[in-house]
């Protein structure tokens, strides 16, 4: 029905205003009061006009699409593009009403411009998704208004859609291509040096200037008349799994990302580099109980696998159960593997609770804990103190960062590796650690 799809613009209220003014006046003086019903005419005509213009033609006025990924990135900037097409034979005013979907709790998206006839209109616009899961867009709305703008036609010109929010696999891209391209020091990836010699032999090949000497193939060396040397490479198909703690500890927030977020972004990007460098990933949540076992393998399905599991795991306020997590990792991984496990402890007596358990799993397997720097606690130390509230204040932020200090240093103690990190720098310390351990040749 037209009445549904048809609103009054400004326009609309300036000219009735003007005529509720000269018919005003018409009480005064009669010529306002023919200037009012010459005025009255001339509006309803040019709304019977209007109207005419706008639902004269039968089938569709405009045309449009909403282009955009069957998946958006979690935490990156995620592109949408829409195409406008007017197909009314005059120039009509667009404005563009996009239903976004609720997590953006964005009410105000409002486009406009102009389309000549047969014209087209093409913008884009960004979303980053601070929420992983089910995103579901609405209708897309067009308003169309002749130039005399009195009335604008609602015109839907692309449906409701659903958008499933992923780990953020842009920025396991960016790593990913840096591995292929050796650019990693780039992004903040060390250059390890090697120790020792890794035991998985390679090939035989000519000497180059600066080999290890200790690579010299005599044998070979006498055969083909000229140096040849063994050629070594990192012992493949280790196993990685990451293990990721989805209890009350991993739900605070930090730049509209909680610890979890940043764990699981991590974690599928540590996957990817991992598979690249030939080992093979798996995966354990966790939280009062053990929330899903991925086992450790080295193909693309299986990276395709850790995203559908990873993108609606969401945090709890039940603590975490680490011998429900030891249970697991006993039973699921025979063979000594890299565990890399996302937690955190916000005190000293927190973390010496945890110790024992932690000690058992490392007794079979090399064990990383990964834990978290609070930023804001380390900003509320760097403000000048103005009263002795303020230096109370600043006594504990300090007690409370040093705490975290000497966690690494009782993990260390306890034959754990341990990794302290800022939420928006774990990716890059945790890569470091596992390129650290291959090189040192413990995995």
């Amino acid at each position: 029905m037209i009445i549904q799809t048809l609103f009054l613009r400004k326009n609309f209220y300036f000219g009735l205003s003007i005529l509720a003014v000269l018919f005003l006046l018409g009480h005064f003086w009669y010529l306002f009061h023919v200037l009012g019903f010459i005025g009255i005419t001339a509006f309803v005509a040019l709304i019977a006009i209007d109207v005419i213009m706008l639902y004269r033609r039968g089938g569709a006025v405009i045309e449009g699409t909403r282009n955009l990924s069957e998946r958006f990135s979690f935490g990156d900037a995620n592109s949408v593009s829409i195409e406008l097409k007017n197909l009314l034979p005059f120039r009509v005013r667009c404005e563009v009403i996009d239903e976004l979907p609720i997590q953006f709790q964005i009410r105000d998206f409002f486009k406009q411009g102009w389309l000549s006839p047969g014209g087209e209109w093409s913008f884009k616009y960004t979303l980053k998704p601070l929420e992983r899961g089910e995103y579901h867009f609405g209708n897309l709305n067009v308003f169309i208004s002749t130039p005399q703008g009195l009335l604008s036609r609602r015109v839907i010109v692309a449906g409701s859609k659903m958008v499933k929010v992923y780990p953020s696999f842009m920025q396991m891209r960016k790593f990913e291509l840096m591995a292929i391209s050796n650019r990693l020091s780039d992004v903040g990836i060390k250059r390890v040096r090697k120790y020792g010699h890794q035991m998985e032999f390679d090939q035989i090949r000519e000497y180059i200037k600066g080999d290890d000497v200790r690579t010299i193939n005599w044998k070979a060396t006498a055969r083909k008349d000229h140096l040849m040397v063994n050629q070594y490479q990192d012992e493949k198909s280790q196993q990685v799994y990451s293990l990721i703690d989805m209890g009350r500890t991993m739900k605070m927030p930090f730049n509209g990302m909680t610890l979890l977020d940043n764990a699981i972004n991590t974690s599928l990007v540590l996957a990817n580099i991992a598979m690249l460098r030939h080992d093979k990933a798996g995966l354990i949540t966790f939280n009062e109980k053990v929330r899903c076992v991925l086992g450790a393998r080295r193909d693309k399905r299986h990276l395709q696998t850790i995203m559908e599991m990873l993108y609606n795991q969401e945090t709890g306020f039940m603590e975490h159960n680490l011998e429900a997590l030891y249970s697991a990792v006993r039973y699921n991984i025979p063979q000594r593997s890299l565990l890399v496990l996302y937690t955190n402890f916000e005190s000293l007596k927190s973390a010496q609770r945890e110790i024992p358990l932690l000690r058992r799993i490392a007794t079979n397997h090399l064990l990383v804990v990964v834990f978290f720097k609070n930023t804001e606690i380390e900003k509320l130390i760097h403000k000048n103190a103005n009263d002795l509230e303020d230096i109370y204040r600043q006594t504990i932020a300090e007690k409370f960062i040093f705490d975290k200090k000497l966690i690494v240093r009782e993990l260390e103690r306890n034959g754990i590796q341990a990794i302290l990190s800022k939420p928006s720098e774990l990716t890059v310390a945790t890569i470091n650690k596992y390129l650290e351990l291959k090189s040192r040749g413990l995995i």
